[in-house]
């Protein structure tokens, strides 16, 4: 964590720079897909929350990095932390994209639990008094904020890509099979075949990108727990740590803009924006 007000070099300037340019770009195409009007409407909304989210989770980090906190400690735990609910938004997107006749039911209430959990949590630390939440830190049992937390984001977010990706695979065995009829194969190599691409595509560059931000993760933990070395206090290693969840942020924006602008095209289907 590095004060605010203390002056720095110029690589700290555009390691924040860079981090602002996610959050804008995440928070402008996420909001985006809700104006959407191509496409399966429930699979935009869960992407553009997808980006509101993890977009929300980068500006969290910047404050962070900062230390504006500790010098505005009235606004610490601001509710814009959704570690655990990136996973799960984005497994639903995948799946109402290759399946929107699916209905969702109650017992998809489950998925969201603990990100509700979580966005509660902080809630209610924030709207307490600036001087009681002192006492409240990153404790390694915290299954909302702490070392628990980074286990259930970095396990559920692999088997969330792995679950999706299974969806992909099944939704892509189908459109083979169905490429032996020439009637089907006109109707849905087009649009549904391009789809599965794009899904593809996503997710093998997300697994990429998550695998580096989790290699920082662990390194770091393994590092404080056990070796006593704050890796954080490390200027190069904290703002590559940080540059590595921002990648995730600026693939999935750029995602997102590419379908919403040019992409929309190769999916087929209706033009309108």
């Amino acid at each position: 964590m590095l004060p605010w007000h203390e002056p720095h070099s110029w690589l700290y300037y555009l390691l924040l720079l860079s981090l602002g340019g996610g959050v804008l770009m995440s928070v402008t195409a996420g909001s985006l897909f809700f104006l959407k009007r191509s496409g399966v409407k429930r699979a935009n909304i869960f992407y553009g929350l997808l980006l509101l989210c993890i977009g929300g989770t980068l500006l969290h980090n910047i404050i962070y990095v900062t230390g504006f906190y500790d010098h505005y400690p009235a606004y610490k735990f601001f509710p814009i932390y959704f570690t655990l609910a990136i996973p799960a938004l984005l497994f639903f997107h995948v799946k109402l994209s290759l399946y929107p006749e699916y209905r969702l039911r109650w017992s998809d209430m489950k998925h969201f639990m603990l990100p509700l959990a979580q966005w509660l949590f902080f809630w209610s630390i924030f709207l307490r008094q600036p001087i009681d939440k002192l006492a409240v830190s990153r404790d390694f049992y915290n299954p909302f904020y702490g070392g628990l937390e980074q286990a259930i984001y970095l396990a559920s977010f692999f088997a969330y890509l792995y679950f999706s990706y299974r969806y992909v695979y099944q939704r892509r065995y189908h459109l083979r099979q169905s490429s032996a009829n020439p009637q089907k194969r006109e109707k849905l190599s087009v649009g549904e075949g391009r789809k599965v691409w794009y899904l593809s595509k996503l997710l093998k560059g997300l697994f990429i990108l998550f695998g580096i931000h989790t290699a920082f993760v662990l390194t770091d933990f393994f590092c404080y727990e056990f070796l006593y070395i704050n890796l954080r206090s490390v200027r190069v290693y904290a703002g590559l740590g940080a540059m590595s969840f921002a990648a995730m942020v600026y693939f999935l924006s750029v995602y997102g803009f590419q379908v919403l602008f040019w992409g929309r095209k190769r999916l087929g289907g209706n033009r309108k924006w």
